[in-house]
C-alpha cells in the first residue's frame, strides 16, 4: 500500500541523514521533496501544508543544529509528525453499552462494507466472545442480503432473516428487537451504498440511525480512492455523525493518500483496516506501526501478534519440546512452511521487518515469494514418512524420485536439504539457549535465554487474542531490548541513533540476501 511513499521519504531522508551537519536550506529543499511525495501519493493538500509546517518549524529549532547527527533528528520529526497525522493513539471499537450495542456500517457501493461487516462479526465472535446479529438493509443491490446470509452460514454467525418489502428503518427496527429478545451483544446493521454520493442515500443513513440509535456509527472507505475518501467522510459526518473509519483494501496497490488523509482531516480515528479479501484479513489500525513501515522501520509487535494468534500452541508446544531436544526434521519444516503461509506468506512478514522495503528490487530479482514457499512443501510430501524423519538416509535414488515426483529438479531437493540443516543448527543453539540474535529476541519477548515453554505460547496466544499486552512488554519492545538486537541494518534511517527504533537482526543470513561469495 505504501511502497512507493516509502521509498520515496527513504530517499529523502537517506540524504539527510548522510550529512554532519543541516543548514536552513537543506531543511527547505528535503521540505519541497516530502511535500512533492506526499502530493503524489495523494495526501490531501491541505494536510500537505500542516504536515511540512510542522516538521520544518521544528526541524530547523536549536534542538537539531546543536545535535550531533541532526538528519536523524530529522527522521524523529517526520515519524512524529506522521504519528499525529494519523491519529497518534489506536482506538478499539467500542462496546462498553447496554446489549445489544448496534454497530452502523455506512460507505460507497463497491467499498466493501458487506466482507467488512462479516469480518467485524467474525472478530467479535472468535476473539471478543460476543454473540453477535448481522443485518442486512440494503434492499436495493441485487443478491446483498444474500450475500451476508452466506457469509453468516459459512462463519457459522446469525443474521437477521429476510423479509420482502421492507424499508431500510424497518429493518433496523427489527434487528434491534430480534437482538433483545435473541440475547445478543451486538448487532451490526450493513447499510446501502450508492456509486456515488447522494441525498437519498444520506436521508435513509440519518433515518436508519434515528430508528437504530447506533452506539457505533463506521465510515467503510476504500483505501484506493485516494482524496475523494476525504470528501465522503466529511459528508457522511456531516450527515450522520461518524464514530471511526475501517479502510478496506490496505494490501492493495494504492498510493495510501486516504489513510493518511482521513484522520487529519475529519479528526475521527481509523479504528480498523482490511488487509485481505478472506474474513480473517482484519487488523486495529496503529498509527505508530504503520508509520514505522511509512518510513522503513519495520512493525516487529505487529510480526509478532500476528505470530501469536495464528499460532496453533498445541502444534508449537509439540515442535517446541522437540527443538528441545535438538530434533527437528522434515515434517516439523513443513509446519513451519505452513505456519509461514498463515501469517501472511514471505510478502506479509517482509513487509514488518526493519529495512526490507530498501531491498525491494533485490527481493524481486532473486524471485523470492509465496510460490516457494509451495514448492518447498511439495517436496517434503513427495518424501515417504521415513524420509522426513530421518533426513540422512536421502540419497541420490531417493532425490531423483523425489524431484520427478514433486515436478522439480534435483537441485531443488538439495537446497531444500541444505536450508533444512541450516534451520537444524540454529533451532538446537536456540532450544539450548546459547546466545546469538535468535536467542536475543526469545529475551525480548519475556522467554529468558531459549525457547518458550508450552505454557508461555499458550499465554501469550490467549493474550493477542484478547487483545492484551504480549509477554515481555512486547508493544513497548524497545524500551527492553538486549543489545543483541540493536545491532544488524545500522545503515537505516534513524535507528542507530534513536531510541524506540528496534532493528531484527540476522536479515543477512535470509537466503539471498548475505554477502556475495
Amino acid at each position: 500500500m505504501f511502497d512507493n511513499l516509502s521509498e520515496k521519504l527513504g530517499g529523502i531522508l537517506d540524504r539527510l541523514t548522510g550529512r554532519g551537519s543541516l543548514s536552513e536550506a537543506d531543511v527547505d529543499a528535503a521540505m519541497r521533496e516530502i511535500r512533492r511525495a506526499l502530493l503524489e501519493a495523494d495526501v490531501a493538500l491541505e494536510v500537505v501544508r500542516s504536515f511540512t509546517e510542522k516538521v520544518r518549524e521544528q526541524a530547523v529549532g536549536a534542538t537539531v543544529v546543536k545535535s550531533v547527527k541532526p538528519g536523524q533528528m530529522v527522521v524523529k520529526i517526520v515519524n512524529d509528525e506522521l504519528i499525529a497525522m494519523l491519529g497518534s493513539d489506536s482506538q478499539a471499537i467500542d462496546l462498553n453499552a447496554v446489549a445489544p450495542v448496534p454497530i452502523m456500517m455506512v460507505g460507497l457501493q463497491g467499498s466493501g462494507k458487506t466482507t467488512t461487516t462479516a469480518k467485524l462479526a467474525r472478530r467479535m465472535t472468535s476473539r471478543d466472545k460476543r454473540k453477535v446479529l448481522m443485518a442486512s438493509l440494503d434492499v436495493y443491490r441485487p443478491a446483498a442480503m444474500e450475500q451476508l446470509a452466506v457469509l453468516g452460514r459459512d462463519l457459522q454467525i446469525d443474521t437477521l432473516p429476510i423479509v420482502a418489502g421492507q424499508k431500510p428503518p424497518d429493518i433496523a427496527r427489527r434487528a434491534m428487537e430480534a437482538g433483545r429478545l435473541g440475547g445478543y451483544d451486538v448487532v451490526l446493521l450493513d447499510t446501502a451504498g450508492r456509486t456515488t454520493l447522494d441525498e437519498d442515500m444520506m436521508t435513509e443513513a440519518a433515518e436508519i440511525k434515528a430508528a437504530a440509535n447506533p452506539h457505533e456509527v463506521l465510515l467503510v472507505a476504500d483505501s484506493l480512492t485516494g482524496q475523494d475518501a476525504v470528501n465522503l467522510a466529511r459528508a457522511f459526518d456531516e450527515r450522520v455523525g461518524l464514530t471511526g473509519i475501517v479502510l478496506t483494501r490496505i494490501d492493495g496497490d494504492g498510493r495510501g493518500g486516504a489513510a493518511l488523509s482521513m484522520r487529519a482531516v475529519t479528526g475521527k480515528p481509523i479504528k480498523l483496516m482490511g488487509t485481505g479479501e478472506k474474513t480473517d484479513a482484519l487488523e486495529d489500525f496503529h498509527p505508530s506501526r504503520i508509520a514505522g513501515r511509512i518510513l522503513g522501520m519495520g512493525d516487529v509487535v505487529s510480526l509478532v501478534e500476528k505470530a501469536a494468534s495464528t499460532l496453533d500452541a498445541e502444534k508449537a508446544a509439540a515442535a517446541v519440546e522437540k527443538m528441545r531436544k535438538g530434533k527437528f526434521d522434515l515434517a516439523d519444516m513443513r509446519e513451519q512452511l505452513e505456519q509461514m503461509t498463515k501469517m501472511g506468506g514471505i510478502g506479509g512478514l517482509m513487509g514488518m521487518m526493519p529495512g526490507i522495503a530498501k531491498m525491494k528490487n533485490q527481493i524481486a530479482a532473486s524471485g523470492v515469494d509465496d510460490k516457494i514457499l509451495k514448492r518447498q512443501v511439495a517436496i517434503i510430501d513427495s518424501m515417504t514418512r521415513e524420509e522426513r524423519k530421518n533426513p540422512d538416509i536421502l540419497k541420490a535414488s531417493r532425490k531423483k524420485r523425489i524431484a520427478a515426483g514433486a515436478g522439480i529438479k534435483v537441485e531443488d531437493v538439495n537446497k531444500l536439504l541444505k536450508m533444512h540443516r541450516n534451520m537444524a543448527d540454529m533451532m538446537k543453539a536456540v532450544g539450548r539457549g546459547k546466545g546469538g540474535p535468535m536467542a536475543g529476541l526469545a529475551q525480548a519477548m519475556g522467554f529468558g535465554g531459549g525457547l518458550p515453554s508450552a505454557e508461555q505460547i499458550k499465554a501469550m496466544q490467549e493474550q493477542a487474542r484478547q487483545g492484551g499486552e504480549l509477554p515481555g512488554g512486547m508493544p513497548e519492545l524497545p524500551k527492553d531490548l538486549p543489545a543483541s538486537l540493536r545491532t544488524g541494518l545500522p545503515k537505516l534511517p534513524g535507528l542507530t541513533g534513536l531510541s524506540g527504533k528496534p532493528t531484527l537482526p540476522g536479515l543477512g543470513s535470509f537466503p539471498g540476501f548475505g554477502k556475495k561469495k
